[in-house]
């Protein structure tokens, strides 16, 4: 089994409403979704700003590669369109990492994976605000493997510019989830 960490994003049309569909999209699979938070857009492009969050799903026969698959697949449903790098889109959804999960109480292993269209753990997720303060608020022990080291995400976060922190605020609205099983622990060490 494996558990993702997704970042969702969005800055055109209905914001919420994208995020909502790629929490929908990905059905009892969710394991929990952080508040939603308005963020200052990231990359020299002008443009809204954002709405993001972070949800954190388990997939009993996915791999990274299936993983993928589902991301680009909520973001085709959304009406995603590739053009402009970080331009403003209907709803992006990036995989930040990936942890292999025995199920037993073991623990998990972060994948570690670099080809040519997926990087694992997400190559820039340790320079965005807009990815660590939602994953932060879903898992308080989360880390992050930056340059072959396990990184607690807070600190990451607490050694981040000031101004990158600042441009993530939270926001009232929340994304709901539609659960027919019970909730799973957050923290992948933990399973």
């Amino acid at each position: 089994m494996t558990r993702v960490v997704l970042s969702i994003g969005s800055n055109l049309g209905d914001r919420l409403a994208w995020l909502q569909s790629a929490v929908d999209g990905l059905g009892d699979a969710v394991v929990a979704v952080s508040p939603v938070y308005d963020t200052v857009p990231w990359g020299a492009v002008e443009q809204r700003s954002f709405l993001n969050a972070v949800v954190i799903a388990d997939g009993p026969a996915y791999d990274t590669k299936a993983w993928l698959c589902r991301a680009q697949e909520l973001e085709r449903n959304a009406g995603r369109v590739r053009g402009q790098r970080w331009g403003a889109r209907t709803l992006d959804v990036d995989l930040i990492s990936c942890y292999q999960t025995s199920g037993a109480t073991t623990g998990a292993v972060e994948v570690i994976t670099c080809e040519s269209n997926l990087t694992l753990p997400h190559p820039r997720a340790h320079l965005r605000a807009f990815v660590l303060v939602p994953w932060l608020a879903v898992d308080s022990d989360a880390e992050l493997t930056v340059a072959g080291r396990a990184q607690r995400v807070d600190r990451l976060l607490a050694e981040m510019e000031p101004t990158e922190r600042e441009g993530v605020r939270l926001t009232n609205l929340t994304l709901k989830l539609k659960r027919s099983s019970p909730a799973r622990p957050v923290s992948p060490k933990s399973d």
